[in-house]
C-alpha cells in the first residue's frame, strides 16, 4: 500500500509542478492545491500506514498498548487541509480581481499592463 500511495504523491508533485511552471493564473493555483495535497499524503505516509488500534488510552492504564495509531500527522493534515483551503480561495478571489482589473489571465499579458508613461517592466531575468 506504501508503494502505491508514494507513486500517487509523485505523480501529484508533478503534475502540481508541470502546473506552477505555466502562465495561467488559474494552472499556478490548480498546481499549488496539489502540490499541498502531496505533501498532506507525504505527512500522512510518514506517521505510517497501520491497520493499529486507534490512540485510545483506557481508564485503568496510563499508556496505550502498542501498536496504536499516530495521531500527530492526521492532525497536522487536518489543520493543513483547512489552511489550504482558506489559502486557495483566497488567491482565488485575488486571480480574479486580477483579472478583472487587467483583463488577463496569462501572466506575461499582466506584467506588460502597466501604466502609460511609465517605466516597461523587466521582460526576461
Amino acid at each position: 500500500m506504501e508503494v502505491a500511495v508514494v507513486l500517487l504523491i509523485g505523480l501529484f508533485t508533478t503534475v502540481a509542478v508541470y502546473l506552477l511552471l505555466s502562465r495561467s493564473v488559474i494552472r499556478m493555483l490548480l498546481g499549488l492545491t496539489l502540490l499541498g495535497n502531496a505533501v498532506n499524503l507525504l505527512i500522512f505516509v510518514g506517521g505510517r500506514l497501520t491497520r493499529a488500534v486507534p490512540p485510545l488510552v483506557p481508564a485503568n492504564v496510563y499508556v496505550p498498548e502498542p501498536p496504536f495509531a499516530n495521531p500527530l500527522p492526521q492532525a497536522l493534515i487536518l489543520t493543513a487541509i483547512v489552511i489550504g483551503f482558506s489559502m486557495f480561495a483566497f488567491l482565488l478571489v485575488l486571480g480574479y480581481r486580477a483579472y478583472q482589473s487587467l483583463d488577463a489571465d496569462d501572466t506575461d499579458r499582466m506584467r506588460l499592463a502597466e501604466p502609460e508613461g511609465g517605466p516597461n517592466p523587466p521582460l526576461s531575468y
